[in-house]
């Protein structure tokens, strides 16, 4: 059995979701420090070319996108469940719409101005500069485009009172009752919002809204211990990927199974992940990969937000 590693930096909101995850589960694991622009060598010695934060490694397994990444942490501790039976598609649903719709808005609310004025304050102007060509960059050929801030600032107060009614709704301290996937991956935008004076009033200024995110926040992140990128990518290529999923449903139209193909996500980040497909589940893909650092590798993709052509 091998120990969970992330690969992720400490500003990310993707990364922040998977975090609490860990907390949530009371999981121990490996925290791996990547740079926020690329390059990122030593992430996509491992990946092959997907560079979105976070990635999660098990051995010589490759877990990319978040909400993969909590199905995976599902599998390694089942309970608590981050999709409560009886109630999988309506968290599972709402966890893909908050991680699209609500990001956007925050996305557009924390890079207006004078957040960015704030939040990077600190740092020299180039380094600014190259922050937002690389984030300019990471928007470029899918199907993603920055919401305006106008309309950002318009819908949010839709946004925030449908979600202060549902919190009013539930009998829980949670979105659906008990804790799941769809309160983490709701409250990472807002940890986002809050992290300059500019936009935490976005959240602030509903009192149930800002009472649940503490409560979610105070899942914590587990126990981590630091490990430096070359020793992640020593275990990959000292390991052998597991087996692959017992699943009955292994097919995608247009493709068979060990044929090299190309999987990119469609949206944001689309540099394709390229190698040799094993497997074609309801949820995941998963490609075969070779690499001169990280050696044989196995790396799992969603099919939700992807493509999946032929190389």
């Amino acid at each position: 059995m091998h120990d969970l590693i992330l690969h992720h930096y400490s500003n990310s909101p993707f990364a922040e979701k998977v975090r609490l995850i860990l907390g949530f589960k009371q999981l121990s694991w490996h925290s791996v420090f990547i740079p926020p622009v690329m390059p990122k060598p030593d992430l996509t010695a491992l990946t092959g070319g997907y560079r979105k934060t976070p990635v999660l490694q098990v051995g010589a397994d490759i877990y990319c996108d978040s909400a993969l990444i909590a199905r995976r942490l599902d599998a390694e501790k089942a309970t608590p469940a981050l999709l409560p039976e009886g109630q999988e598609f309506t968290v599972a649903s709402f966890s893909q719409w908050a991680d699209s719709v609500i990001f956007q808005h925050a996305v557009s609310l924390v890079f207006q101005p004078e957040s960015i004025a704030v939040r990077f304050a600190a740092l020299p102007p180039e380094a600014v500069k190259g922050f937002m060509a690389d984030r300019a960059g990471l928007f470029s050929g899918g199907t993603a485009s920055r919401l305006p801030l106008d309309q950002a600032k318009l819908q949010w107060p839709s946004l925030m009172g449908r979600l202060e009614q549902q919190l009013a709704r539930e009998e829980g301290d949670f979105l659906f009752g008990q804790a799941s996937l769809a309160d983490f991956s709701m409250a990472h935008p807002l940890w986002f919002l809050k992290g300059t004076p500019i936009t935490a009033p976005l959240v602030d200024d509903y009192p149930a809204v800002a009472a649940w995110l503490d409560r979610v926040l105070s899942c914590g992140h587990g126990s981590a211990s630091k490990m430096d990128s070359a020793a992640a990518l020593e275990i990959a290529r000292q390991a052998t990927p597991a087996a692959l999923p017992a699943e009955s449903f292994n097919q995608v139209d247009g493709v068979e199974l060990g044929q090299q193909v190309a999987i990119a996500a469609t949206d944001y980040g689309v540099d394709p992940v390229l190698g040799e497909l094993l497997f074609a589940g309801r949820e995941e893909l998963i490609v075969r990969r070779e690499d001169p650092r990280a050696g044989v590798v196995h790396v799992h993709l969603p099919r939700i937000g992807f493509s999946l052509t032929a190389a």
